[in-house]
């Protein structure tokens, strides 16, 4: 190699005094325009910081060792002058143990200029190809490509144990005007610790970041980003791909069980379930009960328990509490192999303030709102997206793919959609800012999420979204194009209030209430509904599902077996949180395992064999799923006997279809001989009793099944005399006699 000078003061004319002391004391807010080769008078500068290193070689080739020169008045910066522009790598010594390293500012952006210009017209759907901690191989060496958006930050440079988090050492290049940072670092490897250094543009030292785009975390109550390779894992669901689309349209069967993974079962000593376990036990479980889809609560990372995931800060990151990422896919993998869909609680709506987090990510509000009256959550204490900014509509866009994409997950249940469609949610007059037209709806909200319903359908074959949404909002399940939110399903919370409201009433005073069983059959097909008990109707003092029950012991059960007889019968898709299916006496606490002792008790067995045998009829039933959105597929025979508290209705499926007749009995009075409408003749089989002595009830029915007598009744053509037991449902099918 030539040097052309070794002359101290030569070598430092190609770095003005200032910029090295910037560079030793962090303050360098483009260290690329300095370190490493650059063009120089009549050759080329080469600048290396290495703090604490005794010495620096500069080799160009098997025997090609050059001494670089410290800076005297710059520690731990060294220089020299090269004839030409070639190949190098850098020899450090420390206490005479030589390492010798690739220097970062040696490798050119490996992003594209189309890269830059679609994020930030906020409109690259997979962001996390090109921001965040990226393994790579680029321009022929190992390491990882870190690139963070960050446009108000003064300066931002990746800390984590390759660099002793020293911020100085991998300060990161600017691009352009895109707000986008990014360095190469080679040789660092897929699990090490990472942060961002940010200093804001007041020249203020934010608290370390972790990447908004990281793909995994450190175990909490650690924060650190950790490099993670998801693009190696081999899937082997391709059939269940394939075939998804019908399994999770509106015609189709679903029937969801929600699940907190941290509190479903507990192994020895209260430790939670990792993934790998859960493979197995979980999704046994859940096939065995009949369900379609699992839904898991929140699992994207989140610093606190208490949050059972609704405050999370790693959006990409499935939290390391039960294991890595493909550790998980290997969960989502097992239930598809057993014909179960994978759905995810996703959360849009809010994110925490935690210093670590995207709160003023680079010294300013980036993600939330600057206006607290637009970007506090009161309720929660959590920050609101700024959805008007398209750099973080599209962050959250690309979010919602993410998931389907890379870990296969069959659709998304987005969580809190009333809170986001509405300015003056939770808020008195006078804390809340109107939209440009001076009304409470979130413009910006709406089109965010039309946005991504746009997204997941047309990016994503077969996969499903469902809203959480509380309100009378307007087309929640109807297609973008036609003006509405784009969801597929919508749950039915209108239903659930009533209903549980119903229940709670003491049998002798039902017949006062007796419409909060049959309105929602008014509003039935406004939406494509899901009927909903979920985690929040058995916390926070309100109870588990077979207390809210009236009566004594037998007669809670009895209720709540009507009740899911009533549930699954009723129009609409079904889900049932973790517990309620073997009637869990204690509200649900997300530190301990579900009472599973509680299955030696035959009442609470007898509730867990109700509920699979109405998942089975349900699934192979289509007159109870089949026309589940359109009015066709229900009619009332019985709808106003009010004295009696009893309800009958019929349900059809597609022409041909064995119709349905279900007969409530909400009083424990049994009615023996009590005529029922039935809208043919023939044999109708008795599916389900829900006092049948295999359930936990008193075994009273109607021998398997009646044939329908030549008797009008109810507005029928044909009637039948029933045993309809006290408190229970009767569900009888057309067809023949077995």
């Amino acid at each position: 190699m030539s040097i052309l000078s070794d002359r101290t003061d030569d070598l430092l004319a190609a770095l003005p005094h200032d910029v090295a002391q910037d560079l030793v004391h962090g303050r360098l807010n483009d260290p690329f325009q300095y370190l490493g080769l650059r063009p120089y008078a009549d050759g080329f500068a080469l600048n290396v910081f290495v703090p604490e290193a005794d010495a620096l070689l500069c080799l160009t080739g098997a025997n090609d060792k050059v001494q670089m020169t410290p800076v005297p008045f710059a520690p731990g910066l060294f220089c020299a002058r090269l004839a030409k522009e070639m190949p190098y790598k850098i020899e450090a010594q420390f206490s005479g143990a030589p390492w010798v390293f690739d220097d970062p500012y040696a490798f050119a952006p490996s992003l594209t200029a189309d890269d830059l210009y679609y994020i930030g017209e906020g409109s690259m759907k997979r962001i996390w190809d090109a921001l965040g901690a990226t393994p790579m191989v680029h321009q022929g060496i190992n390491g990882v490509r870190f690139s963070v958006w960050a446009p108000n930050a003064d300066r931002v440079a990746v800390v984590g144990d390759f660099n002793a988090w020293d911020a100085r050492r991998h300060g990161m290049r600017r691009l352009g005007a895109s707000g986008i940072w990014e360095i190469f670092i080679p040789e660092v490897t897929v699990g090490e610790v990472y942060k961002f250094a940010i200093r804001g543009a007041g020249g203020q030292d934010l608290p370390l970041k972790a990447d908004p785009i990281g793909f995994g975390s450190e175990h909490p109550p650690k924060t650190g980003s950790i490099v993670r390779d998801i693009k190696g894992f081999e899937w082997a669901d391709a059939g269940w791909m394939g075939t998804r689309a019908e399994l999770q349209n509106i015609d189709a069967p679903i029937s969801i069980y929600e699940v907190n993974l941290a509190s479903w079962k507990r192994a020895e000593g209260n430790r939670p379930l990792s993934y790998t376990e859960l493979a197995s036990t979980l999704i046994d479980y859940v096939a065995d009960m009949g369900f379609t889809h699992i839904e898991l609560m929140p699992i994207t990372e989140h610093p606190f328990d208490g949050s059972w995931g609704y405050q999370p800060i790693g959006m990409f990151a499935p939290t390391i509490r039960h294991g890595t990422p493909d550790e998980f896919r290997a969960l989502v993998t097992a239930a598809h192999a057993k014909g179960l869909g994978v759905l995810l609680d996703w959360v849009p709506a809010h994110f925490p303030t935690d210093i670590h987090g995207l709160a003023q990510f680079d010294g300013t509000a980036l993600y939330e709102h600057a206006d607290p009256h637009e970007g506090f959550h009161q309720d929660w204490n959590t920050l609101i997206y700024n959805f008007g900014r398209k750099e973080v509509a599209n962050y959250m866009r690309s979010n919602a793919l993410y998931w389907l994409e890379e870990y296969h997950l069959d659709g998304l249940r987005v969580d809190a959609v009333a809170s986001m469609l509405y300015r003056d949610y939770s808020r008195n007059d006078g804390e809340w800012v109107p939209n440009k037209d001076g009304g409470r709806e979130n413009y910006e909200a709406i089109a965010f999420l039309q946005g991504v319903n746009t997204l997941v359908y047309g990016e994503v074959d077969g996969a499903m979204t469902v809203a959480e949404e509380s309100t009378a909002f307007p087309g929640v399940s109807t297609p973008v194009d036609h003006g509405g939110l784009g969801f597929g399903f919508k749950w039915n919370m209108g239903w659930m209030n009533d209903t549980l409201r119903y229940m709670e009433e003491d049998p002798i005073n039902r017949k006062y209430h007796h419409h909060l069983l049959t309105h929602s059959i008014s509003y039935a097909y406004t939406e494509n509904f899901v009927l909903p008990i979920s985690h929040d109707e058995v916390v926070h003092g309100k109870g588990s599902m077979i207390d809210k029950m009236p009566g004594n012991d037998w007669e809670q059960f009895a209720n709540l077996r009507a009740y899911y007889g009533f549930m699954w019968t009723h129009p609409g898709k079904k889900l049932l949180f973790m517990g309620q299916e073997f009637a869990q006496r204690a509200e649900w606490n997300h530190n301990q395992s579900l009472d599973w002792h509680l299955l030696d008790a035959p009442a609470h067995a007898g509730i867990q064999a109700l509920v699979r045998d109405l998942n089975h009829v349900y699934r192979d039933t289509p007159a109870l799923h089949v026309n589940d959105t359109r009015p066709s597929g229900f009619g009332w025979i019985e709808g106003a006997d009010i004295d009696n508290s009893i309800y009958v209705y019929v349900r059809h499926g597609k022409a041909g279809d064995p119709r349905v007749v279900i007969v409530l009995n909400m009083t424990p009075v049994e009615r023996t001989g009590h005529r029922v409408g039935l809208p043919c003749d023939g044999f109708w089989r008795e599916a389900i009793n829900t006092d049948a002595e295999i359930y936990g009830g008193g075994g009273r029915g109607n021998l398997g099944g009646v044939h329908a007598q030549d008797v009008e009744w109810m507005g029928q053509t044909h009637s039948v005399e029933l045993t309809v037991p006290p408190l229970s449902a009767v569900i009888l099918i057309e067809g023949e006699e077995t």
